[in-house]
């Protein structure tokens, strides 16, 4: 295994265009670091140039004790798993994991105990002689895997491995992915642009915007102490509530005057801010639990309903310009086009700069 460094990474292409700004980051030997953000972001610009298949515009990359800015991918000692998987049709599951073993030389006897193993590990002892035709999708992501265990590379680089599967297998095979971390002890690098698995995988998150790092943080770092209006809109589902406003005293009031709170922190921010506040930290009246600092009551019309079993999301319009989205338990609530009262964890209230989105306390 090995440290990945990313020093002022940038990728200019000959258009001019600009995917990746100046990205500087230390990847620790065994650790699992997740890429995320919406297309176009730069993540996959940025795996790329990890594994040498992207050209370094200038920075510096050292995997282990190496620059590798100028070295050939398969001299890397990467091994990259991609979102199409890039199996040879032709070839049986035992030949696809084997083949880049067979193109170093191997002996023989060495190339089967590794496909073996590592079929033993992903449940693939019992596909070994079938083509990737007469595999499902899942197995087919497996054997992609293979592929990549067998050589035993001091990289794992990850691109999307999961968006060809369904919402059953994503999970499945997510969780795979993670066990194999734990077993191997292997430094991976992850893209995804799927938030939800981000958060469930990654010792630490890098959230990317417009080729700029966002933050880079644990999880629930991530989660409780967001650096800006993007990532604290990006990451959770569904999205934390944004209010445009102003903070006079202790008040916090709505630019359009029909949402108000009582910070009652005495912070010391005044004047206008953005507040945030993720859905499952508002509550109805009814159910507001006693053992929270809770804000008085805000009146809000319910718009859209959805019940989704274990909790209902509520979309609710304050006043012209506020809509508040609440993530509340099972419970009989107000009729769509009524109105219903609730309640903010004034301990779990953010806010954010203005003009620039920076967080100003969480």
């Amino acid at each position: 295994m090995a440290r990945v460094e990313l020093e002022r990474l940038r990728k200019v292409y000959d258009n001019g265009y600009e995917a990746v700004h100046d990205v500087t980051l230390s990847i620790d030997d065994g650790e699992f670091v997740v890429l995320v953000g919406p297309s176009g972001c730069g993540k996959s610009t940025t795996l790329r140039m990890i594994a040498g298949l992207e050209s370094i515009s200038s920075g510096t990359l050292q995997i282990g004790d190496r620059v590798v800015n100028d070295v050939a991918p398969k001299d890397r000692d990467i091994a990259m798993v991609f979102q199409n998987y890039a199996l040879y049709p032709h070839m049986d599951v035992f030949d696809n994991m084997a083949f880049g073993l067979k193109l170093r030389k191997l002996p023989k006897d060495e190339i089967r105990q590794r496909v073996e193993a590592a079929a033993r590990t992903l449940g693939l002892e019992t596909v070994l002689d079938r083509k990737p035709k007469a595999l499902s999708g899942g197995q087919r992501q497996r054997v992609a895997l293979g592929r990549a265990i067998v050589r035993d590379p001091a990289v794992f680089l990850f691109d999307e491995p999961l968006s060809n599967l369904d919402a059953k297998l994503r999970v499945q095979t997510r969780t795979e992915i993670s066990k194999l971390h734990r077993e191997l002890g292997a430094t991976m690098v992850y893209v995804t642009h799927d938030q939800v698995e981000a958060m469930t995988m990654g010792d630490r998150i890098v959230v990317l915007h417009d080729g700029h790092v966002q933050q880079v943080a644990a999880p629930l770092e991530l989660y409780d102490r967001p650096a800006n209006t993007f990532v604290a809109g990006f990451i959770g589902s569904p999205a934390m509530n944004f209010v445009p406003g102003s903070v006079i005293g202790n008040t916090f009031t709505s630019t359009e005057g029909g949402f108000g709170l009582e910070l009652r922190n005495g912070p010391e921010i005044q004047g206008p801010v953005t507040l945030g506040v993720r859905p499952e930290n508002l509550y109805t009246v009814d159910k507001a639990p006693a053992t929270k600092r809770l804000s008085d009551p805000v009146r809000a019309t319910v718009e859209v309903q959805e019940p989704m079993g274990n909790e209902i999301v509520v979309y609710c319009r304050v006043d012209d310009a506020t809509r508040l989205t609440a993530r509340v338990e099972p419970q009989p609530l107000a009729p769509d086009g009524e109105t219903a009262g609730l309640r903010v964890d004034l301990d779990k209230v953010h806010l954010f700069d203005a003009e620039t989105g920076v967080a100003l306390r969480a």
